[in-house]
C-alpha cells in the first residue's frame, strides 16, 4: 500500500481516509500565521454518508490513502422506496441506498452505465454519465413565441425531481440534464 498523505499533499479533490472512513477534500485553505506552524483547513465530504466536516491540520499531520477501486456497472432496477440495484459484467448485483445516491437517484434509467466507487470492497458512490436525457412530465405551458433563455420556470421529471427550465420548454419535451449540477443543459429535438 502507498504511503500516507502529509498535510502538504492536501488539495481539492484528493481522496483520503480518517478513522476508517473515506473522504474527498471539497475545499482546502492554507494559512501561515506570523508565529507557529502552518494550518491547513479542509472541508471533508464523507464518501459513505455524504456529510461534510471542517478539520484543521498542522503541517506534520498525515491522513491515510484510502483503499478505493472504481468499477463499471449498470443500473438494473429500483426495489422499494430506497434501494437501487446495480449489476456488473458478471451479473453480480449490489444494492445502494437512495441516501448515498442523493439527487443522482433521479437521473438513473434502466441499463444506465455508471462508475461505482468501492471502499474496502463496499460500494460507496456512483458517478453517472455527465449528461442524461429526461422527459418533462409536468410544467406550466410556455408563452407562444417566447424563446427567452434567461427566464426560468419549474418542471418535474420522473421521480418527482424538480428542475428549472427555460420558458419555451413544454410538458412532453425531452431535455438534457447535467448530472454534476442537476441543472438544465439543452433541449433535445425529436427526430
Amino acid at each position: 500500500m502507498a504511503a500516507d498523505y502529509s498535510a502538504s499533499d492536501f488539495r481539492k479533490g484528493l481522496r483520503v481516509e480518517a478513522d476508517g472512513i473515506p473522504y474527498v477534500i471539497s475545499e482546502f485553505n492554507f494559512v501561515k500565521p506570523g508565529k507557529g506552524a502552518a494550518i491547513y483547513t479542509c472541508r471533508l465530504k464523507s464518501l459513505i454518508d455524504g456529510n461534510t466536516y471542517v478539520k484543521n491540520f498542522r503541517s506534520n499531520d498525515t491522513l491515510k490513502r484510502p483503499d478505493l477501486e472504481e468499477r463499471t456497472m449498470r443500473f438494473s432496477h429500483k426495489e422499494g422506496d430506497e434501494d437501487f440495484i446495480f449489476m456488473d459484467e458478471n451479473f453480480e448485483q449490489f444494492t445502494l441506498s437512495g441516501k448515498v445516491l442523493g439527487d443522482n437517484q433521479y437521473f438513473l434509467f434502466e441499463d444506465c452505465e455508471v462508475r461505482v466507487l468501492y471502499h474496502n470492497n463496499r460500494p460507496v458512490d456512483v458517478n453517472l454519465p455527465t449528461f442524461i436525457e429526461k422527459e418533462i412530465l409536468e410544467t406550466e405551458p410556455g408563452a407562444r413565441g417566447n424563446t427567452a433563455t434567461n427566464t426560468l420556470k419549474a418542471a418535474k421529471i420522473n421521480g418527482g425531481f424538480e428542475i428549472q427550465v427555460p420558458l419555451f420548454i413544454n410538458q412532453g419535451d425531452t431535455i438534457k440534464i447535467d448530472t454534476r449540477t442537476g441543472e438544465y443543459a439543452d433541449r433535445v429535438l425529436k427526430k
